[in-house]
């Protein structure tokens, strides 16, 4: 049997959704088990590398410096990179954003809300909170990128190929009634 291919994931500016798909495939998950090993990932609660990973996996794009910050160390201690779900893509709904300037929409998160409290609004600021970004950016804007599972999020199925695709070498077109967007 040849060895097991090291897999990283990480969760950026995102809903978790592309992780949740992949753990959507189920009984398929101890097959994958047998071809691979995960290294860094929320799947498996890993927060750092131990090893150089063959396959890293990213879901969301970045919405702050700390994101910028993971996905270029993400970049660095993996051979293949691969975009999963529309907001790594695209920068999906969290992209919905970037046609309105940064101020204003803080502004309107955090003081012209019924729950804010007159004499005491305010913008939070602090050294350990994470720099907010002009715009959400997709990961192939940072760092560049291997492949792309498009999705919103990407059925169990379209992951599966693709992976099972990116481990055995295979190259393969997934069709398009796989590619869905809820």
């Amino acid at each position: 049997m040849p060895p097991k291919r090291v897999i990283g994931t990480i969760s950026l500016a995102g809903c978790f959704g592309c992780h949740m798909s992949i753990l959507d495939i189920d009984l398929k998950f101890l097959e994958l088990i047998e071809l691979v090993e995960f290294n860094r990932s929320p799947l498996t609660d890993i927060k750092t590398f131990t090893k150089h990973c063959d396959i890293g996996i990213i879901e969301g794009g970045c919405c702050n410096d700390e994101n910028v910050h993971t996905l270029i160390s993400f970049r660095k201690n993996c051979d293949i990179l691969v975009s999963l779900g529309e907001c790594a893509i695209m920068g999906g709904l969290p992209a919905l954003r970037n046609k309105i300037d940064l101020y204003d929409c803080l502004k309107e998160a955090y003081l012209n809300v019924p729950s804010s409290v007159p004499g005491n609004q305010m913008i939070p600021h602090h050294p350990d909170l994470p720099k907010i970004l002009d715009r959400i950016y997709p990961c192939h804007e940072i760092v560049k990128i291997d492949h792309f599972i498009p999705g919103c999020p990407p059925c169990d199925e379209i992951i599966w190929k693709s992976l099972t695709n990116l481990i055995t070498g295979k190259s393969e077109t997934i069709p398009y009634p796989f590619l869905k967007y809820d």
